[in-house]
C-alpha cells in the first residue's frame, strides 16, 4: 500500500557551518486514475490516502453524482501492476442504473496536477457547474469570534503537515443554531472532518467525499476552512456541495469572488485567527 508520507536522506546547509546530514519526512504524492465503469475519466496527482473519499468528491465536484446513492461500488481492482500485485493508484466507479456517464466534454485529457484542479478539462463550458444545491438559501448565522477561531481548529487536525510541512488541509466546520435568548453564548463550531493532500483541491474534494458517504450532502450550516488561497475551483466544490461558507487563510482570486457572489456563498480571506476579510456574503457575519 503506498504511503502517505515518506524518508530522505537531506543534506541541511546553514551559514554557521559545514552541512549536515540528517532524515527528513516528505508528503507523498502518486497518481491516481479514476475509471467510470471501466472507462478511463481523469487521472490526478495526490497524497495517497482517503482515496475513496478523493473520488467521490471529486465525482460531486464535477456533478457526475449528487447521492451516495448514484455509486454503486469503488474498489482498486484495475490497478495491477506488471508485477501481478496492486497498485492502489486506479480506483474504479460503478456507477447505479440510470447514472448517466459524464459528457465527453467532460473528460480530463491530460492529468490534474496537484496545483490546479480543472487543468486538462475538455472546455471552457465544462469548467462552470450547476449545483443540485442553493447556499444562497441557507440562512446560517456565522459569529466573529468562531470564524476567528477556525484557523487554529483546522491546525490541530494537521498531523500529516506537523510531520512534512508540505501539504494543505481542509476541514469542515458544523456551526449551531442560533441560541434562544439573547444573554446565551452560541455554541462552538463542531469540527466534522479534516482532510490533507499535497492539492488543496484534492483536500476539499476529500472532505465533501466524506460527506457525501456519510449522507450529509447537502453541507448546510457549515463553514469550509482552508489552509491555502480561495480560488475559482475551491469556491465552485463548496458551491456543488452546498456549503454556504469558505473561509480561506491567503486571498482570493477575483473570479473566485464572482462565482461566491453569484453562488450565495460566503468568501472570507486572509483568516488568520486575529482578523480576516469577508470579499461575498457578509450577511451571515455576526457580532
Amino acid at each position: 500500500m503506498t504511503r502517505a508520507s515518506q524518508r530522505r536522506r537531506v543534506h541541511r546547509y546553514t551559514a554557521e557551518g559545514p552541512a549536515t546530514g540528517r532524515a527528513d519526512t516528505l508528503a507523498g504524492e502518486e497518481p491516481l486514475e479514476i475509471r467510470l465503469d471501466g472507462r478511463p475519466f481523469t487521472v490526478t496527482m495526490r497524497t495517497p490516502g482517503n482515496d475513496f473519499d478523493l473520488v467521490a468528491g471529486f465525482l460531486v465536484s464535477e456533478g457526475v453524482v449528487r447521492s451516495m446513492a448514484e455509486i454503486v461500488q469503488m474498489d482498486y481492482r484495475s490497478g495491477i501492476g506488471p508485477d501481478g500485485q496492486r497498485t492502489y493508484n486506479v480506483v474504479e466507479v460503478r456507477l447505479a442504473p440510470g447514472v448517466a456517464l459524464p459528457d465527453t466534454s467532460m473528460e480530463r485529457h491530460v492529468y490534474t496536477s496537484s496545483s490546479c484542479g480543472v487543468c486538462g478539462t475538455a472546455s471552457i463550458e465544462a469548467v462552470t457547474k450547476v449545483s443540485a444545491h442553493d447556499p444562497a438559501e441557507d440562512p446560517v448565522a456565522l459569529p466573529v469570534p468562531a470564524l476567528l477561531a477556525l484557523p487554529d481548529q483546522l491546525r490541530t487536525g494537521q498531523k500529516l503537515f506537523s510531520t512534512t510541512g508540505g501539504v494543505h488541509a481542509a476541514g469542515l466546520f458544523r456551526f449551531p443554531a442560533a441560541p434562544s435568548h439573547d444573554d446565551d453564548a452560541p455554541a462552538a463550531p463542531e469540527l466534522l472532518c479534516v482532510r490533507e493532500d499535497v492539492g488543496r483541491h484534492n483536500a476539499v474534494d476529500k472532505v465533501v467525499g466524506w460527506a457525501l458517504r456519510e449522507g450529509l450532502l447537502p453541507l448546510r450550516s457549515t463553514v469550509l476552512q482552508v489552509s491555502g488561497r480561495a480560488s475559482f475551483e475551491l469556491v465552485q466544490k463548496a458551491y456543488m456541495a452546498g456549503v454556504p461558507a469558505l473561509a480561506a487563510v491567503s486571498a482570493p482570486s477575483a473570479l473566485a469572488v464572482d462565482l461566491a457572489d453569484r453562488a450565495g456563498v460566503t468568501l472570507l480571506g486572509f483568516s488568520r485567527g486575529s482578523s480576516f476579510n469577508a470579499y461575498a456574503h457578509q450577511e451571515r457575519i455576526t457580532p
